[in-house]
């Protein structure tokens, strides 16, 4: 019959403190119980650990040698258990965050920072993608969130409005409107703006397209295949603009400033929303959920 970790305890506890009493006393357990098991033990392993007397116990010279080797077992036993009632709470294993959009600044690095500092024993995996294949890394499994730009109607996933970010225009620092605060939708008629064909790429466009043609204009957008990074690297040759979100102004390109983009009515925003599955059980996502909805006062329910 093999013996079990509680027996090891036993013993550990016994040779530690001399004494079955004591060392039961410590436990909280009947001394009987304690000394059943470690004779248990002993049967087990066929040899005594321990010589008993009036005075108490002492270590046999195998007994010794048997606790030696018994302590990091059950060391790494009590990690091995704490560590799996932590991922029951959220409180370590893995979570899979998937976003659309840069985040070198804005409320997504922040959050995503801000969660690592306050769960360090969580494996936290981000993945940036276009919109289809996040929602399809939803639907089998591959990553936990997603946090897109804007909104995506998928009735096969829970979804909630998150947070907002400022509309910024990259221009190079030769540009005329390069000395300004800020920039209005107005004064960016006639320009040529350069976007990716990758998200958030295509949003954007739409936003563009709502925003300067209710301005009277024909914005001359040029989708490319080269991504975010590498259309913002060409802007301080001249040869265009380009709109972002407040989430990529991190990243610094030489001769590129940004500016934020007003409208009538202030600030121009645009939203991010997160999505992940009902049947997902992954304690670390409700607490994610949690984090990011006390975060940011939110209001969505979380299963």
């Amino acid at each position: 019959m093999p013996f079990d970790i509680r027996q090891l305890r036993y013993a550990i506890a016994a040779a530690d403190h001399g004494s079955f009493y004591r060392a039961a006393r410590v436990l909280d357990v009947e001394q009987s119980t304690l000394s059943r098991n470690i004779l248990k033990l002993e049967r087990v392993v066929g040899n005594k650990i321990f010589n008993r007397s009036q005075a108490g116990v002492t270590m046999t010279l195998a007994g010794a040698q048997f606790i030696r080797a018994a302590r990091p077992m059950v060391a790494n036993a009590e990690k091995m258990v704490a560590m799996m009632r932590a991922a029951g709470q959220g409180r370590a294993g893995g979570l899979r965050i998937g976003h659309n959009s840069a985040i070198s600044a804005g409320h997504l690095r922040a959050t995503m920072l801000g969660w690592r500092a306050a769960h360090p024993d969580v494996e936290v995996d981000g993945l940036e993608a276009d919109r289809g294949a996040l929602l399809a890394g939803l639907d089998t499994g591959e990553i936990d969130i997603a946090i897109l730009v804007g909104e995506a109607n998928h009735a096969d996933f829970r979804q909630a409005s998150f947070w907002t970010e400022r509309v910024m225009i990259a221009l190079p620092d030769s540009h005329v409107l390069a000395g300004r605060e800020t920039v209005h939708w107005t004064d960016l008629r006639g320009e040529r703006f350069l976007l990716p064909a990758a998200d958030p790429g295509p949003e954007i466009r739409d936003i563009l397209l709502g925003r300067l043609m209710m301005a009277g204009a024909h914005p001359d957008i040029r989708m490319h295949q080269a991504s975010r990074e590498t259309i913002l690297s060409v802007l301080g040759g001249g040869l265009g603009v380009s709109i972002i979100c407040e989430g990529g102004t991190g990243a610094r390109y030489p001769d590129v400033v940004y500016r934020p983009v007003l409208g009538e009515q202030g600030p121009a925003y645009i939203g991010y929303s997160g999505y992940w599955r009902e049947d997902n059980c992954n304690p670390a996502l409700r607490r994610f959920l949690a984090f990011v909805r006390d975060r940011h006062a939110l209001s969505f329910d979380i299963p």
